[in-house]
Parts: structure tokens; sequence; C-alpha cells
């Protein structure tokens, strides 16, 4: 279970989003993506996923520019890492992606889903 501060950080984030996760959003919200569930700035541990579904087992991430820094690839790569040894598969996207090609991106976020071996929407 996360800890109150996580939660009152991804309560935060949530009411601040970025352009790319509100459009992304607009498109996973509501189960409209092939009838799966998407929580948005979930927390899992001491991390927040920016997406997840938790019937595919399928973390989201959509990327700025920071995370072009060293510092933050190590600390993605860690986090990716983690979420592999609990079974949760992430993929990553940069805002640019999401904002100018945002079909391409929900092809790609479908393909995943359609990889996921319970299918329990």
């Amino acid at each position: 279970m996360a800890n109150k501060n996580l939660i009152t950080l991804a309560r935060n984030l949530r009411k601040n989003q970025t352009d790319a996760e509100g459009l992304l959003w607009s498109k996973l919200r509501s189960n409209q993506l092939a009838g799966y569930k998407f929580r948005r700035q979930f927390p899992i541990d001491s991390y927040i996923l920016d997406f997840y579904c938790p019937s595919a087992l399928l973390a989201i991430e959509i990327d700025g520019g920071h995370h072009t820094e060293q510092k933050q690839e190590c600390v993605d790569e860690y986090k990716t890492l983690y979420l592999m040894q609990r079974g949760i598969r992430l993929i990553r996207f940069w805002n640019h992606e999401v904002l100018l090609a945002l079909d391409d991106v929900i092809c790609e976020i479908l393909a995943n889903l359609s990889s996921d071996t319970g299918n329990n929407k």
C-alpha cells in the first residue's frame, strides 16, 4: 500500500497533468480502449505510474525532456526493472509522440494489451 504522502502527490499530479497525459487519458478513461480499465497517477510501492491497467499488469509512462538526463535515465531504468520483477510490463512514450502521433501510441498500447495472456479486462 502506498504511503499517505505518495497518495497526496498522486492526487496533485492528477490535478496538474501535462497536455500529453490529458490527451492520452481522454482515450483510456472509462474503459474506452478495448474495454480495459486504466488508472492514472496510480501509486505502486514507492512509485507513481502515469497510467496503469491492473488486469493486464501494464504501466504506461509519458516522459518529458528531463528523462534524457543521465540521472533520470538511471532512475527510469531502475523503475522499469523494479516493475518487471513484480510482473508489470512498462511502456514509455515521449510527450511529443502522444501529442503528434496519438494513433500510433494507441496502436502500440493495444498491441501490448493484446499480448496480455490473462485478458481479464
